[in-house]
């Protein structure tokens, strides 16, 4: 798991705090051990303060000194969802609600795998929706827009149809592919509509075994079935107020289908092994990358749940298709690297070339895992075509060598990051130029050419371009490009 935050261990058995901070530190998590008696100070003196952990895990001997701990920790930090290990403890003497939910559960020893993951998930739901953290909420707001940088026409579209609903009270059905930046535009309408002061809660419907998602939506009654040891609201009550997003919507099961169905036209639910109702005050925005349609038309999907949720579909194009976005795409994913201090680098203009070449089936999500390797492999640097992994290469040597990029004594170092691009017969003017007038004309010069060189044969010059036929059509209506027969796109 990776999070901004890390784990506070208070264990009074120096041998299973050492054993299960091996463990904590196995699954990819930070941990912060200590024993109970002077943990604040431990924790203070180790440089951390509140609001640098997600999770407490609590196991204290004997078990009713706990009780004070637990009090001590919920007064500490608000927010702090805590874990309890071992034997079961005494009722804590507070009765307020905020507190007992900070209580999330219990993982008795042996420690197993998935219990233990399955609580570094809750916790971390649990402590996604405080607000009490204002670095957090900084980190989260600056990187909103993460995926919608561009200025294509297709991204554009996704920006006017976002300011249209954002603060209208209706369901939204995200549709796109894996990597697309779907849970971007979610997070988006939350925090742009009159829901924003109340939480963000997401789900993701393919994760999560079947079994397990109806009392993940809904939560449940303590003894509802076996290992509910206590009672526990789900996500729609999390949610409650804000926004809940339901993440690959096309994998819930058929029976959740019908369940979810029901809340949506009743707006309202019921715990698992409850029969208190609730309402549920919380707008629904789904996303998918699966075509709803043709699951229909499998039995997979029920129609009437499609028609709940289309109410007003938003649908994020493929990177491959808004390749003029790539240069801002990669300059705002390499600042966000620098902010976070995690180092930098440039492009030249034939890597950036070569990028909006490839097909990037993998989306935004793709062009950001090449970003982190590269910064990794080449800390600082210029970036030239050949430096770019094999499978990223779409220049031919001919092209390579007429695209001139800056000598690397010459290049200063700056402190955001800037893409490196050169004229074929100069360096980057003094007072610089402007990079997409620059890489338009490039685009529309390369693919004059293959026109040229194909007879007009939009097919031929796609392949020859490796984009395909429908991208080359949008482009050369996008500059109002003749074939060479003077026919056009």
């Amino acid at each position: 798991m990776v999070h901004d935050s890390k784990v506070l261990l208070i264990e009074d058995d120096a041998q299973r705090r050492h054993d299960l901070s091996i463990i904590l530190d196995f699954v990819g998590e930070d941990v912060v051990a200590t024993a109970s008696p002077g943990w604040l100070e431990a924790v203070l003196a180790a440089g951390h303060q509140r609001g640098d952990f997600f999770v407490a895990y609590v196991d204290v001997s004997p078990p009713e000194k706990a009780v004070g701990l637990i009090e001590a920790l919920a007064a500490w930090d608000k927010g702090l969802p805590m874990v309890l290990l071992g034997e079961a403890l005494p009722e804590p003497k507070r009765s307020d609600e905020q507190f007992r939910q900070q209580i999330i559960g219990r993982v008795d020893y042996p420690i197993g795998h998935a219990p233990l993951v399955d609580s570094l998930r809750r916790a971390q739901v649990y402590r996604d929706q405080q607000q009490s953290d204002p670095s957090r909420i900084y980190r989260r707001d600056a990187e909103l827009f993460r995926s919608l940088v561009g200025a294509s026409r297709a991204v554009c579209e996704v920006r006017r149809l976002m300011a249209q609903v954002a603060d209208k009270d209706v369901t939204v059905l995200i549709l796109g592919e894996s990597g697309t930046g779907k849970e971007v535009v979610a997070r988006n309408l939350h925090y742009q509509s009159s829901r924003r002061e109340g939480p963000f809660v997401p789900i993701n419907c393919g994760a999560i075994p079947p079994e397990l998602l109806e009392s993940e939506l809904f939560g449940h009654e303590k003894g509802a079935f076996t290992g509910a040891i206590s009672t526990r609201p789900g996500r729609f009550e999390l949610a409650q107020g804000g926004t809940l997003f339901l993440d690959e919507i096309g994998d819930m099961p058929l029976h959740m289908q019908v369940k979810l169905l029901r809340v949506l036209q009743e707006r309202t639910f019921e715990r698992v092994g409850g029969s208190k109702t609730f309402k549920a005050d919380v707008r629904i925005i789904a996303a998918t990358h699966r075509q709803l349609e043709d699951l229909i038309q499998e039995g997979r999907f029920r129609e009437d749940l499609y028609y709940r949720l289309n109410v007003f579909p938003i649908e994020m194009p493929p990177l491959r298709e808004r390749t003029e976005d790539i240069p801002l795409l990669i300059n705002e994913l390499v600042e966000r690297l620098e902010r976070e201090k995690r180092g930098s680098l440039q492009f030249s203009s034939g890597a950036v070339m070569s990028l909006t070449r490839h097909e990037w089936f993998g989306n935004v999500r793709e062009l950001a895992n090449l970003i982190e390797r590269l910064v990794i492999t080449h800390p600082y640097g210029l970036v030239n075509a050949q430096d770019l992994p094999k499978r990223y290469r779409h220049l031919g040597d001919e092209e390579a060598s007429e695209v001139v990029t800056p000598v690397q004594e010459e290049v200063s170092p700056r402190p955001s990051m800037q893409l490196a691009h050169d004229l074929p017969a100069a360096n980057l003017p003094v007072h610089g130029l402007d990079l997409k007038d620059y890489l338009d004309n490039l685009e529309k010069t390369f693919i004059t050419q293959a026109l040229d060189d194909c007879n007009g044969v939009v097919a031929r010059a796609a392949e020859k371009l490796r984009i395909r036929r429908t991208t080359l059509v949008e482009k050369m209506r996008k500059y109002q490009i003749q074939r060479a027969d003077g026919g056009s796109a």
